[in-house]
């Protein structure tokens, strides 16, 4: 199954080139992976008649729990047959209904093969999580296939109404999920229909929000008006869509679920009801239309309330008359789609009082719109007929659930007849069309739909073989499919349904005014659309009320908050365990004391510098914390982190005043005070409440035996960084590149790259005086900026502290330090040169491009991850190697060691980044803005 899925990914990815070969032809090449899907199906008949299932499992995220489970039953090969069948079908008549012309054909073969694949997900998975996936996969598919007419905006809103009510009862359904999962213990489908389900509200929310999501996703009341919205697509995406596919879903979700969830409380009154609803309202709706393909949308929707109401009863005979509705209305809704595209494709509009006449010339075409819509109205001998007779059986015990349904049923007669009137009948008062040669690839597919419900009919006795081992899931099955079951009350009901359908037809002229009375208050659409304009309104008042452009208004909010729920919640539970203890060590207190009236401190100053400082404070104040706990690594890194943090708050208030605001604000700072007080009380509670919660042990305090039999260094919290969680460091430095670039990309008002500084400056007396200098950039300065102690000490002491950084880089695995510690202590050699000699020193400094140091940073981290993977290992799995040199004597190489380089070198380049834009970039917008006022004017491209 797992290939059948690459199979469709690969088609689909190939699609674009095919197209560009070979045009709208490609299109029968693109029909082989459905094909190939409907083969595999067919192969395993015998397995499904007798029962069987046919499971799949690939080991997917084993620490989770997770594995890619497929499973093919009975439902699910039902359902893979008509996706890969009509699938097929529909590829195959794209290959004529568009033109080698066509504007984003590619889009759309990629798209629509693509979709195949995501529904062959849906129906095949075991894993409801799996299912999901697949499940928002054929939402977004199907929102570009929609919408992809891109110039007209009612593609692009039907698109949109798609997307949004099937990715929000998506969401609702997800949520579900995970609860039955949860309480099921497992998410795997199979597992859970055979274990005993305990009622309970868990599984009565689980129920509720999954059937919003299957109802949503099938188009049943209220999440009908977007189905009808989506004809806007082209006919072969109504075909496959939203007629043997995607609306399909909810169905097939519904009867998936039925075996063990009917049973739920409100499980049946759910389905019932909007079932029953859904099948009378959109038939009544479809009398009324004019346009063929509307009408045959609106006929979509009651057949899906129809389809609900069957396989969602949860008893076996109506669970054998699902199956075989959902069979019959795949062939017969299909091959009736696809016709009103030859329709619209030949005589250029499907409004049914502009056509007549096209039954002369068309005579096939005739016929198979016949046989698709006799198999609709469910006249014998056809596939629909068979099915409406079960339908009918199953509910004779029930009489309110069987008069809703005789009455859409003749809803349907009536609308199949109107469909076969309007298309094809003789209207004296409107100008004959013909369609003139209809071409076989446009013809064919809709014939061996409609042959194939024909076929049905005297084939139902093998229907009813294989199709009901699902039914006999529900318990013992006293139904049969037959073409002529005998005088049966199930037989009355048909012929009344017919001459009920009939008269109903005959009488639409006296009809008329009360089907254009008898309509909802409110319409689907109209009442999507107000809601969605309130949401707008809602949005735009809300953003006017609260984004002011505060910033000290927004951070107090998100505090209040804070305080008031957690905080609350806290006061409230009252979760406390022990009395916890003040400190281990008297000099905790005497520290946390300055870091207390630090932090109050700031709250309450007026100038940026100051406020600055004293958050320096409270940094410097955690790692001394950090220190007197026992963890000098942890203490280093704060320390280098706090002394980097400074350097770069320094560079911006630059370019800020000097004071956060003109007025003294009193009340306001006690204010910020008081939120801020209440802030660190709250936090401190909560970590004491999460810290006491802990009911499991730790899985860290396996990690200091880890890091010397797996890791082999000492240093556990290096060890954790580059080895035991090496993923996670790697995400932290994907997102320090995105920093630096975010950065970057603020401040820069030119091209970052350009001419490497010292080719321009050879030659360039300004640069090479005669007599010597301490730092080359400290030349370019003006005299009121140099500072000569600083110039001379920076000169001695770089190499030293760029050397010490690679010390704690080899060091670090089993000593204090690392590639984190290292690199912020080089960068930090950078920030002196760059304050002793200006932006001329830092690029003296470092000719390199920031952007190169990252880039080499993140690939050597990810390029030991591949090698691992290329050694036959795992990805980021560390090795040791044993060396020797004669000098040295016997020593080993840790490969974790390298990853560490990377870290070391991203670390860097950020820091070099940070600098070449707040430092430099904004030395240039300095002396842009006063010139003269800072040194000698710069050549363009001299520094970056």
């Amino acid at each position: 199954m797992l290939v059948l899925l690459i199979l469709h990914l690969v088609a689909a990815l190939l699609a674009p080139l095919f197209v560009r070969w070979w045009g709208p032809r490609a299109c029968f090449a693109l029909a082989l992976a459905p094909t190939a899907a409907f083969g595999w199906a067919l192969a395993h008949t015998a397995t499904v008649r007798h029962g069987g299932a046919v499971v799949e499992t690939y080991p997917w995220i084993g620490q989770l729990g997770l594995d890619l489970v497929f499973r093919l039953g009975t439902l699910s090969w039902l359902m893979t047959l008509l996706v890969g069948a009509v699938g097929a079908l529909v590829l195959v008549y794209c290959a004529r209904y568009f033109s080698p012309g066509s504007i984003g054909l590619a889009r759309f073969a990629t798209v629509l093969v693509a979709f195949a694949g995501a529904m062959l997900c849906v129906v095949l998975a075991d894993d409801l999580l799996l299912l999901y996936v697949g499940w928002e996969l054929t939402t977004v598919f199907s929102y570009l296939l929609i919408g992809h007419s891109t110039e007209r905006r009612s593609s692009r809103w039907a698109a949109a109404q798609a997307l949004t009510v099937t990715t929000m009862g998506g969401l609702a359904m997800l949520v579900g999920f995970i609860l039955l999962g949860e309480h099921a213990g497992t998410y795997r489908w199979s597992e859970i229909a055979a274990r005993p389900l305990d009622g309970g509200g868990h599984l009565v929310a689980a129920v509720l929000l999954i059937l919003i999501g299957a109802l949503s996703k099938s188009a049943v009341l209220p999440f009908s008006s977007w189905l009808p919205v989506a004809m806007a697509a082209p006919t072969p995406v109504s075909a496959y869509l939203h007629a043997a596919a995607m609306v399909k879903a909810g169905v097939y979700l519904i009867g998936l679920l039925a075996p063990a969830l009917a049973t739920v409380g409100p499980w049946r009154p759910v389905v019932l009801v909007a079932g029953l609803a859904t099948m009378i309202v959109g038939g009544w709706a479809a009398l009324r239309q004019t346009d063929l393909k509307l009408l045959l949308a609106y006929g979509t929707v009651s057949q899906l309330g129809l389809l609900v109401v069957l396989t969602g009863t949860g008893t076996p005979d109506a669970a054998l008359a699902g199956v075989a509705m959902l069979l019959a209305h795949a062939l017969f809704k299909a091959a009736l789609f696809l016709v009103v595209g030859v329709i619209d494709h030949g005589a250029g509009t499907r409004d049914l009082r502009e056509l007549s006449g096209l039954r002369h010339g068309a005579t096939p075409l005739v016929v198979v719109a016949v046989l698709a819509a006799a198999s609709m109205a469910g006249v014998p001998p056809l596939v629909g007929f068979v099915a409406k007779e079960a339908v009918f059986a199953a509910y004779l015990d029930r009489p309110v659930v069987l008069a809703g349904l005789v009455a859409g049923t003749v809803l349907t007669v009536a609308y199949s007849a109107r469909f076969l009137w309007g298309a094809f009948a003789d209207r004296p008062d409107v100008a004959p069309a013909r369609l003139g040669h209809v071409a076989a690839p446009l013809l064919a597919p809709p014939a061996l739909l409609a042959a194939a419900g024909l076929a049905g009919g005297p084939l139902a006795g093998g229907l009813d073989v294989v199709l009901r081992p699902y039914a006999e899931l529900f318990g013992t099955v006293h139904a049969h499919l037959a073409l002529w079951p005998g005088p049966t009350p199930a037989l009355g009901l048909s012929a009344l349904v017919l001459v009920g359908g009939g008269v109903l037809f005959a009488l639409r002229g006296p009809l008329a005014p009360a089907l254009a009375r008898l309509r909802a208050p409110v319409g689907g659409n109209a009442g999507y659309e107000w809601v969605i304009h309130r949401f707008d309104r809602f949005a735009v008042e809300v953003t006017g009320a609260t984004q002011r452009g505060s910033l000290p208004q927004y951070l107090g909010t998100i505090l209040v908050v804070l305080v008031l729920l957690p905080g609350g919640a806290m006061l409230a539970a009252r979760p406390w365990q022990d009395r916890p203890v003040a400190w281990d060590n008297p000099l905790q207190l005497v520290v946390a004391v300055v870091l207390a009236v630090a932090a109050v401190l700031a709250v309450g100053t007026r100038r940026r510098l100051t406020a600055m400082l004293l958050v320096g404070v409270t940094g410097y104040g955690s790692a001394m914390m950090f220190v007197l706990h026992g963890a000098p690594d942890l203490a280093l890194t704060q320390f280098l982190v706090e002394t980097a943090t400074i350097a770069i708050f320094v560079l911006v208030l630059r370019r800020l005043p000097e004071r956060f605001s003109a007025r003294p604000f009193r009340r306001s700072r006690w204010l910020r005070r008081g939120i801020g007080v209440a802030v660190g009380v709250v936090a401190a509670g909560l970590a004491l409440v999460a810290a006491g919660a802990r009911r499991a042990p730790t899985i860290s305090d396996a990690f200091p035996a880890l890091a010397v039999s797996e890791g082999h260094g000492r240093n556990v919290v290096n060890v954790t960084l580059v080895d035991i969680r090496a993923w996670d460091t790697m995400g932290e430095m994907a997102v320090l590149v995105v920093a630096a670039t975010g950065v970057a990309s603020l401040i820069f008002q030119r091209s970052r790259t350009g001419p490497r500084p010292r080719r321009q400056e050879r030659g360039t007396r300004a640069q090479r005086p005669d007599r010597p200098v301490w730092l080359r950039g400290g030349a370019r300065l003006h005299e009121r900026r140099r500072s000569i102690v600083l110039e001379v000490i920076t000169r001695l002491i770089f190499h030293t502290v760029v050397l010490f950084s690679l010390f704690l880089l080899f060091s670090g695995h089993n000593a204090p330090g690392g590639g984190f510690s290292g690199g912020l202590v080089a960068s930090l050699a950078l920030v002196v040169r760059y304050l002793a000699g200006g932006r001329w020193e830092l690029a003296e400094s470092a000719p390199v491009g920031a952007g190169t140091v990252l880039g080499a940073g993140l690939a050597v981290s990810v390029g030991t991850g591949a090698v691992a993977l290329l050694a036959g290992g795992s990805a980021l799995q560390s090795a040791k190697i044993s060396l020797y040199l004669p000098a040295i004597g016997d020593f080993y190489v840790v490969t974790s060691l390298f990853f560490d380089v990377g870290v070391y070198l991203v670390v860097v380049g950020l820091m070099l980044d940070i600098l070449r834009s707040l430092g430099a970039e904004v030395d240039r917008h300095i002396e842009a803005a006063a010139p003269g006022a800072g040194g000698p004017a710069v050549e363009r491209g001299e520094v970056r």
